[in-house]
């Protein structure tokens, strides 16, 4: 136990370093969840949503309001009609997959709007329980783990442009944390793009979790995701004080360093009980899915259908 504490301390201080990316950061997470088990797996858990919703308000201090209107005005309606999409399709193959009702809910809900915060939003509404919340995390989890590593690599092989890529992955990929790396991993822009866009999205869990427990008289609280608020505040003071520009910087440089950090807590939760509490066809449902709602997506952008 003592040797795993110390291998973790020192990982998480290379993470605290500024020496690695967030693609690095995630990957030795996730090997040290793999390899040797994250010795405080429930603090680091709570540790990691922190850390990350604290890392979404500081990256609003990087772009400005004006910004964050125009791009979030100008996908609104290809979200309403991504998350639509989604949800219908998630429907119909959790039927063909027999998939259990509620697990592929959760699934599709996470993958229609932002993963991890959506199911949790999700789960008291429709009574959801532990294991069926467990299999669909994992699911949006795994996944997420592997856009992270190939979204980049398909964007620099498509030659998609930085706004392009933006928008893929904030469509795309499940939780905030990581369409931000796969962002930053693509450039600057595409990492304004993709936050604004996701946050956008991630708007939408609450009128739809309401609207589902209103529809099934639910008494489930319904969980919102408040630091979305926090984005939008940050980005209007870097608008309204311009003359603080290089403390909003800063404030910014901070927060991408601490999702940094934030990904190598996320993966070491990835753990091999972890993996073996998906089973097989919440996983497939959750790999069908996501790759029609990213081929769609793509073919769209690639064909200025969404721009």
């Amino acid at each position: 136990m003592l040797a795993r504490k110390t291998v973790f301390v020192v990982l998480l201080l290379i993470s605290m370093s500024g020496f690695i990316s967030a693609p690095v950061a995630l990957a030795i997470g996730i090997a040290m969840g793999l390899l040797l088990e994250n010795p405080w797996p429930e603090k680091t858990a709570r540790a990691g949503k922190s850390l990350l919703k604290i890392s979404v308000i500081g990256l609003g201090f990087g772009i400005a309001i004006t910004q964050v209107w125009e791009v979030g005005r100008s996908g609104i309606i290809y979200t309403i009609i991504g998350i639509a999409f989604t949800l219908l399709l998630g429907r119909l193959l959790g039927r063909v997959l027999r998939v259990p009702e509620n697990t592929t809910a959760l699934v599709s809900f996470g993958t229609a709007i932002c993963g991890g915060s959506a199911i949790a939003a999700m789960a008291p509404v429709i009574d959801a329980d532990d294991e069926e919340i467990a299999a669909s995390l994992a699911t949006v989890f795994t996944l997420n783990a592997v856009a992270l590593f190939i979204f980049p690599r398909i964007g620099e092989l498509l030659e998609l442009s930085q706004r392009e890529f933006g928008l893929w992955a904030a469509l795309a990929i499940h939780d905030t944390s990581s369409v931000v790396a796969a962002g930053a991993v693509y450039g600057s822009t595409a990492l304004a793009i993709a936050t604004t866009v996701k946050l956008a999205r991630a708007v939408w869990i609450a009128p739809i979790a309401l609207g589902t427990a209103w529809l099934r008289r639910s008494k489930g609280r319904v969980a919102i995701p408040w630091f979305i608020a926090g984005f939008l505040l940050a980005s209007v003071l870097r608008a309204v004080l311009p003359q603080y520009m290089p403390a909003w910087d800063l404030l910014a440089a901070v927060a991408r360093q601490a999702l940094v950090v934030t990904l190598f807590l996320i993966g070491t939760g990835m753990t091999r009980s972890v993996i073996a509490a998906v089973g097989p066809r919440p996983l497939i449902l959750g790999v069908v899915l996501w790759v029609v709602v990213a081929g769609t997506t793509l073919a769209l952008i690639a064909g200025a259908v969404i721009r």
